[in-house]
């Protein structure tokens, strides 16, 4: 019998090794030609690691959570041995990957995974086997949202997050801890007993999507310098526009119209005054572009990714939203192309759909500007000398203080203030 290696492919021009996040056989099982045999996760995406030839899965050479670089040997198929049957493989691959409906560009809730099916019982990771049993959970009553089917600890500490809080329930009178007549009412009750059961530490490695982050953060903080002005605006007229005419966009585009579309249209007009905003730095010159790359963050199954909407000021406020729901899913299913990551001119980051309702964002280097949206609160506010409730949202500009003067950064959040208030002045372009 011959045998195959199975090697690390390029997944990128900057990136030179991978985790592997999940082997999806044993050692001995038959496999497929093209059938996903494991995770791979990198500092951007997570990719599937595809059979070259069908056979037996001989020999696993790189474990689980173990870093290998491009082009090394991870595993060896004999080619065309008949391996032991095995369902470990059976809907793995992104393919099987069940969508799921999301909207990123508005505040309604978060969508939630699609929960496993009885017949495909999702690969349990070990943070989430401990976190199942510490809580005294099945596996298959959490939805997983890992490669291939895997339950990762985010799956099961969400699912945590989503059960009712049982109320305490008083003590019956006469036994230890409930009031009794002879007690000071002021004297609080005693402490309960502390098992060391109760304290305990986890120690995780970051994953290289959580390096990559720290790195380009501190990266943006040690080399830039980076200053954040704030605006507030009102959201009425938006908030009429796309109540009056979303049964008609759903309709058409079938998809809702959401706010960040409004955004993304008011940031465009606001960078073609300020094209600093929209530069970055290089070497000991400032390159100005006259397109627009916006990237969007969303949240993933594997944390905040920002894929780019490309040359978005040629879009149309229904493919704006498409795009952007179309990464969210994707996002949630860990299937965003590394293409769909790299470059971007300007970023806009919404933590209002989390209830952030105030923060200063950090500019994604070389980047020279971020956009903050933040949650709509109705606040009372002076309207021709009248105190009036609004619907308000504030806003954040981070910028690189080395291309963006102070006066720039107030330019663009009233030009953007000003037309997200107006939204006629940006079909108008006025």
């Amino acid at each position: 019998m011959s045998f195959v290696d199975v090697k690390v492919p390029a997944v990128g021009e900057s990136i030179t090794e991978v985790v592997v996040s999940q082997w999806l056989f044993e050692e001995g099982a038959a496999v497929e030609q093209d059938q996903t045999l494991a995770a791979l996760e990198t500092d951007k995406v997570t990719v599937d690691l595809p059979a070259p030839e069908s056979g037996a899965l001989s020999e696993i050479l790189v474990a689980e959570g173990e870093t290998a670089e491009v082009g090394a040997v991870l595993a060896r198929i004999e080619v065309g041995a008949a391996g032991k049957a095995t369902d470990a493989g059976d809907g793995a691959g992104s393919e099987q990957r069940i969508a799921k409906e999301t909207d990123a560009s508005d505040e309604p809730e978060r969508a939630e995974p699609a929960a496993a099916t009885a017949d495909a019982e999702p690969r349990i990771m070990p943070a989430a086997a401990r976190l199942l049993s510490e809580h005294d959970l099945s596996a298959e009553s959490v939805a997983a949202t890992g490669p291939g089917g895997r339950l990762l600890k985010e799956d099961v500490q969400r699912h945590l997050d989503k059960r009712p809080k049982e109320k305490p329930q008083p003590p019956a009178p006469g036994t230890a801890g409930s009031p009794s007549p002879e007690r000071d009412a002021a004297q609080p009750p005693p402490l309960p007993a502390e098992s060391p059961e109760m304290r305990h530490e986890e120690a995780v490695p970051m994953t290289p999507l959580r390096k990559r982050v720290a790195e380009r953060m501190v990266e943006a903080q040690q080399t830039a310098a980076l200053l954040t002005t704030f605006n507030e605006i009102d959201m009425s007229r938006v908030m009429q526009l796309r109540e009056s005419h979303q049964e008609l966009f759903r309709s058409k585009y079938g998809i809702k119209l959401g706010f960040m579309s409004f955004f993304v249209k008011a940031a465009i007009e606001a960078l073609k005054a300020i094209p600093g905003v929209n530069a970055e730095v290089r070497d000991e010159a400032i390159v100005y572009r006259n397109y627009y790359d916006i990237g969007i963050a969303v949240g993933g199954g594997r944390g905040l990714v920002v894929p780019i909407i490309r040359n978005a000021e040629r879009l149309s406020f229904a493919q704006i939203e498409t795009t952007i729901a179309d990464f969210a899913q994707r996002a949630q299913e860990n299937r965003i192309e590394l293409s769909e990551l790299q470059g971007g001119t300007f970023t806009i980051s919404n933590g209002g759909i989390y209830g952030s309702l105030l923060s200063t964002p950090i500019v994604n280097p070389p980047q020279s500007g971020v956009l903050g949206l933040h949650a709509i609160q109705e606040r009372p506010v002076v309207r021709d000398g009248e105190m009036v409730i609004r619907p308000m949202m504030y806003v954040a500009l981070t910028y690189d203080h080395r291309v963006v003067d102070g006066r720039e950064a107030v330019t663009f959040l009233k030009s953007l203030t000003t037309s997200v208030e107006e939204p006629a002045r940006i079909l108008l372009e006025v």
